[in-house]
């Protein structure tokens, strides 16, 4: 099969909007993906919601990891009162654009079809805002979005969202240390290590499983069925955005030499992609058989990651 680099959309609100934020000193969104620690590893978080992403991982932490090997720091604060964390976004914006995220993306009603909460998380990066509306920049597809106030202030307090904490922004970017490419992605792979390892498993929601017995469970539960939550999130979300941002992984280890552990990634990455029609067509016996291909090959990238 042919092998090269994907280019197209895909969902990757929060490497986009770093990008933006980072400037003409921005790595490529690749890389970004690739430096949160997101494409290494699986999990099955409480037992029945699927996520090709590294175990123990989110956003937030992924945003925080990328800027510490890039050589980056930013402000984060959270403010639980909604007019004071306002205030405080009219007030950064002065200084320049302003992260935001994680927010309720089914609160963003410029969106086609978003009418309310789905508990799906998203980022944006903010760069006005008044009494009537904040304008933004919103990675999915939407420059200079205006989101009346309210909407956004739904959106913001991201009460539906799993992780992160309400009215989450993050300000003033700054290069410490000037850190190439080649070096941050060296550099992110001892926390790719531990993940698949299976050891950031604390404050986890109980029944959460990683990696291959993720991938193992979610097979058992598409057998049985699955259920219609699962199967939408799969095949909205989870299934194009795990493909992708595993075969920019192993771009991103082709350039440090790191050639065994790119093959594996691109394995599962043809595995995660052909699981798309599959699921959309319910041909689940077929894609519980390719979940079941795709479990070990999470122990086989650990051990590639160790070896060279």
């Amino acid at each position: 099969m042919i092998d090269i680099p994907y280019r197209g959309s895909g969902p990757y609100c929060y490497a986009h909007s770093l990008a933006m934020m980072l400037g003409s000193e921005a790595p490529g969104a690749d890389v970004l993906e690739t430096l949160t620690g997101s494409p290494f590893g699986m999990q099955l978080i409480g037992g029945s919601l699927p996520f090709f992403d590294a175990f123990g991982w989110d956003p937030d932490v992924g945003i925080e990891e990328a800027l510490d090997v890039l050589g980056w720091r930013a402000e984060t604060a959270s403010e639980p009162d909604p007019d004071a964390a306002f205030a405080r976004l009219v007030e950064s914006l002065a200084d320049g654009p302003v992260l935001l995220g994680p927010v309720e993306m089914g609160h963003l009603r410029h969106q086609p079809g978003m009418t309310g909460p789905i508990g799906a998380d998203h980022f944006l990066v903010a760069l006005a805002a008044d009494d009537e509306s904040v304008t933004a920049h919103d990675p999915q597809g939407y420059p200079y979005a205006r989101i009346p106030r309210a909407d956004f202030a739904a959106a913001w307090r991201a009460e539906t969202v799993a992780y992160g904490k309400p009215h989450t922004m993050r300000t003033k970017f700054a290069r410490h240390t000037v850190v190439d490419e080649e070096a941050a992605i060296v550099a992110s792979l001892p926390r790719a290590i531990r993940r698949l390892s299976g050891e950031d498993d604390t404050g986890l929601p109980p029944g959460t499983l990683g990696n291959g017995d993720a991938a193992l469970a979610l097979a058992d539960r598409i057998d049985d069925g699955g259920d219609p939550e699962s199967r939408g999130l799969l095949i909205h979300f989870v299934v194009r955005l795990g493909a992708r941002r595993t075969v920019d992984a192993a771009a991103c280890l082709r350039r440090v030499g790191r050639d065994e552990a790119a093959a594996v990634l691109v394995t599962q990455a043809r595995l995660i992609g052909s699981l798309q029609y599959d699921l959309v067509v319910e041909a689940d016996a077929r894609a519980a058989a390719t979940l079941r291909t795709l479990a070990p090959t999470y122990e086989e990238l650990r051990l590639a990651l160790t070896s060279s």
